[in-house]
């Protein structure tokens, strides 16, 4: 996410950070680089206009003179900025509204829109515990109806049917009273979208909000649209009057000029932000974190957050009490671990959020993914009970028959028993006396590390190396 202004700033920032002093000329020549960091990440002209200005001011006073590490105030000074051109907090949504509490989702077709209806659904439910309607108004899309009532029924979601010979108004007249009716707490509206922008599109979605007052109004963007999404974004809020943005396809956006435009230019938060296709791949859009992302200082509150929703705490307990009984580390618990691991995104993914891990998260992309996970997976599921408790036992013939059993070859049988092994030592030692005590000691400590962003120098560890802080 983000990754080529991460990396273009992250170079143009390296060669001011070490600096015991700082002159005028050498900030105005790491300002050019940013400037030119931004425009390349499709960044809209007046938002970087504003935000050199905003640094140049500040990185000119006496602040970063006086500082006894200028190079680090200096890179401060950027990430405040960008905290600031994002948005500076994360703004939730409204729900204190007498219920159903209306959410109108408008935007052009293929932004995500009834995916991004889905998602929020989910999200509300499981993160706000807030009982949920869906519907859609889509009569010109074929199969928009169909898509997001196959979406509702799978996350277990109220969903209001409608048909193509209906009207929009009349669906969100039946579905606000359904809602009512079986005490949802939020309706969630999905509405038509066009390639583009057109009068018969905004005139129906501004009937529709004139007729169902929703409390939030929310523009589903594609963010690898770039400084263009913000440009719609702003023709729909003069339309409208949007109380936020819910910014797609994040993880496909290697640039993040959306990102930078769409507050700047229209004045309207961004909530959330998508970073993938699955129906948890919604997150609250939180400036601070991403400013920390993109400038490598990694996102460990995120990281926290994703732990306790996603890890299942029964499996994990079971199997804390299992090796603090001294028993042995099976490829069935290997398995398990690879299947939470799959649910926090993979290693990559877990790494992306680490400070100072971004380079390392990249270079793992190739060699470790969801691919890799499922071979993993298929191997241990060719082998038998036995072969599972004993894998000492798997020698060369049991070794071709668990290769030919899940599709893979000799030696990828062998790099797994490899992986397993050393995981295994790894278990043993933290069943000895205080290991496992101190590693869950460290993981209650996680719970400190949100104050790590504000203590963490910044730039976290560099390009060079250093160690994680934990």
């Amino acid at each position: 996410m983000f990754k080529s202004l991460s990396d273009r700033l992250g170079s143009s920032l390296d060669k001011i950070k070490g600096q015991g002093r700082l002159s005028e000329d050498n900030i105005k020549s790491a300002l050019r680089d940013v400037r030119m960091a931004l425009l390349e990440a499709d960044v809209a002209l007046p938002v970087v206009k504003k935000f050199i200005n905003d640094i140049q001011q500040e990185a000119l006073g006496e602040k970063v003179k006086t500082s006894l590490t200028p190079g680090q105030t200096f890179i401060s000074i950027v990430k405040k900025a960008l905290e600031s051109t994002l948005g500076e907090k994360n703004e939730s949504l409204n729900l204190s509204a007498k219920p159903p509490v209306v959410i109108l989702m408008a935007g052009l077709q293929g932004s995500g829109k009834t995916t991004s209806t889905a998602k929020l659904a989910k999200f509300l439910k499981e993160r706000e515990n807030k009982k949920v309607m869906v519907v859609s108004t889509d009569i010109y899309r074929p199969a928009a109806i169909k898509q997001l009532e196959t979406l509702a029924n799978a996350l277990e979601v109220e969903y209001h049917p409608s048909t193509n010979q209906q009207k929009p108004l009349d669906i969100a007249n039946e579905a606000i009273i359904a809602a009512k009716q079986k005490v949802c707490d939020v309706l969630i509206i999905d509405t038509a979208g066009r390639l583009h922008i057109d009068d018969e599109m905004m005139n129906e979605v501004k009937a529709l909000h004139q007729h169902t007052s929703p409390t939030e109004t929310l523009f589903v963007v594609d963010s690898m649209t770039g400084q263009d999404a913000a440009n719609t974004a702003k023709a729909f809020n003069d339309a409208l009057e949007l109380t936020g943005v819910i910014l797609t396809k994040a993880d496909g956006d290697a640039r993040g000029g959306a990102a930078l435009s769409i507050r700047e230019i229209t004045g309207k938060p961004i909530k959330f932000i998508g970073v993938g296709e699955k129906a948890e791949a919604l997150e609250a859009f939180h400036p601070e974190r991403i400013a920390s992302r993109i400038l490598g200082m990694g996102d460990v509150l995120s990281l926290i957050e994703e732990v306790e929703q996603k890890v299942d705490k029964t499996k994990a307990d079971k199997l804390v009490k299992k090796i603090k009984k001294g028993k042995s580390f099976t490829l069935d618990d290997f398995k398990e671990q690879l299947q939470q691991m799959k649910k926090m995104g993979g290693v990559g993914s877990m790494l992306e959020k680490l400070p100072g891990a971004g380079n390392m998260a990249q270079n793992l992309q190739d060699k470790v993914n969801d691919k890799m996970f499922i071979q993993m997976e298929a191997i241990i599921n060719s082998m038998t009970p036995f072969e599972r408790r004993k894998p000492e036992f798997v020698k060369s013939s049991r070794k071709q028959r668990i290769a030919r059993g899940s599709g893979t070859q000799v030696q990828d049988v062998n790099r797994l028993l490899k992986q397993f092994t050393q995981m295994q030592k790894m278990m043993k030692k933290m069943s000895g006396k205080g290991g496992l005590g101190k590693m869950m000691g460290a993981m209650r400590g996680m719970k400190q590390m949100k104050q790590m962003q504000g203590m963490m120098p910044p730039g976290g560890m560099g390009k060079k190396g250093g160690k994680f802080p934990f």
